[in-house]
């Protein structure tokens, strides 16, 4: 079977069928002491240069930026595909689990390869939020710090010693004006067919012969999670209370948007799961109510998982960090068949969620920084693990990036052991 078929197979909950061999993914700082430690580099992770997306291309100007100086902006957007730069500490590599490209982020071929793991889900290249782009510029820059204005017309600063992912400082929709200016110049339905890239005969031919899972939706789609990023968080709280008419006409019109993007793609090429970004929980749970989820987010859930599943799709997946323990009869009553990363180190009890919703699709769910604790952690970890794969339904890896305090030699005995049991379903 190839990677598309596993993990359709899976997903459905068959028997029988070995899943996948993806991992959620690396800090840059990871991946560098691996091929100190005896990771074989034959293939640097290359970051990808050309801007093409929101979802592909956000923080591109941050991780290029040192390269970007010999190069114009214009440049940066149409000219190689992908660049080797040193790998800033903070960065993601992408270890084939989730969605690519993606934020800039590199694609491990190393690791990959070294495992025998599987082709990653690939994102279709269409652009999802704002259309056309911002133009992205430097605002200031010293020895530490480089503010910038991304694609999507956020604010940021990037911290040039940590390499970590930049931090929002401003952002695009602040009330009912603004709202209106980006409705009307940047989201407007009827530009979709213009929201393809130059490339698009290409890639679909590519999509239509592929063995990989085709994705639509990723970062920084989602119910919270768009409103968060063009928000903020703590103006999305606010306005929680105080706009609600706001929120409101901003999610019907994003919704409307969406189903229109999809029906178009879905017109030409099938697509196999659509992933949407939240991260609304943390270590002590949901960051809004049930009824706030109720009424901000149910219906237009229901609205889009209605759609997709009407055109066959029947794996949509929420990527919500933290402990989403009790979001999760939410999701499914919105219509959302799966989630990931069920994050262990936050809390979560994945065989307590695979007890109580059986047919609920789960990735993730091994405790990252505790394969730094060695061989004997790991073979209890695997010991639930095991459990997970003989249900079905379940693709593990670990519950977000791997952390650079995880040596190769245990990475290495924990994702052997791992190959063994897919390979047996957990037996």
């Amino acid at each position: 079977m190839n990677t598309r078929e596993k993990f359709l197979a899976t997903m459905r909950f068959e028997q029988g069928v070995a899943a996948p061999k993806w991992e959620f993914g690396y800090w840059g700082a990871t991946i560098k002491r691996w091929y100190r430690e005896g990771l074989p580099e034959k293939h640097y992770p290359t970051i990808p240069t050309r801007i093409v997306t929101t979802s592909s291309s956000l923080y591109t100007t941050a991780w290029t930026h040192a390269w970007r100086k010999r190069r114009t902006l214009f440049e940066l957007s149409y000219a190689e595909r992908q660049q080797r730069i040193d790998l800033p500490d903070g960065i993601g590599i992408w270890g084939g689990a989730l969605y690519w490209p993606s934020q800039g982020f590199p694609l491990d071929q190393d690791v990959a390869d070294y495992f025998g793991m599987d082709r990653s889900t690939i994102l279709v290249q269409v652009e999802q939020l704002f259309w056309p782009h911002f133009e992205p510029r430097v605002l200031f820059e010293d020895e530490k710090y480089v503010d910038y204005v991304d694609i999507d017309g956020i604010t940021r600063r990037y911290q040039k010693a940590e390499g970590v992912l930049p931090t929002a400082m401003s952002w695009p929709i602040r009330d009912w004006r603004t709202w209106q200016e980006i409705k009307s110049e940047r989201l407007r339905l009827d530009t979709v067919t213009q929201r393809f890239p130059f490339h698009w005969p290409e890639l679909l031919q590519e999509y239509r012969n592929r063995e990989y899972p085709l994705a639509l939706g990723g970062y920084p789609l989602g119910l919270f999670g768009t409103l968060v990023h063009l928000l903020g968080y703590q103006n999305l709280f606010y306005s929680y209370y105080d706009q609600p008419d706001l929120l409101h006409d901003i999610l019907r019109h994003l919704t409307s948007l969406w189903m229109a993007i999809w029906e178009e793609v879905m017109a030409q090429v099938d697509v196999d799961v659509v992933h949407i970004w939240e991260d609304m929980s943390s270590s002590r749970g949901s960051m809004i109510s049930p009824a706030t989820f109720r009424e901000f987010m149910t219906p237009y859930y229901k609205r889009l998982t209605d759609f997709l599943k009407g055109r066959g799709v029947q794996v949509i997946l929420v990527d919500t960090d933290g402990n989403c323990a009790q979001l999760i009869p939410l999701f499914l009553e919105a219509g959302i068949t799966g989630l990931y990363p069920m994050e262990v180190s936050a809390g979560m009890d994945v065989l307590a969620a695979r007890r109580d919703y059986p047919q609920l699709q789960m990735m993730g769910g091994i405790p990252k920084s505790e394969l730094a604790k060695g061989k004997a952690r790991i073979d209890a970890i695997l010991e639930d693990i095991a459990l997970l794969l003989r249900s079905g339904g379940y693709i593990p890896f670990g519950d977000h990036l791997i952390p650079p305090e995880v040596p190769w030699e245990h990475f290495k005995y924990y994702r052997e052991r791992l190959n063994a049991l897919i390979e047996r379903g957990g037996r």
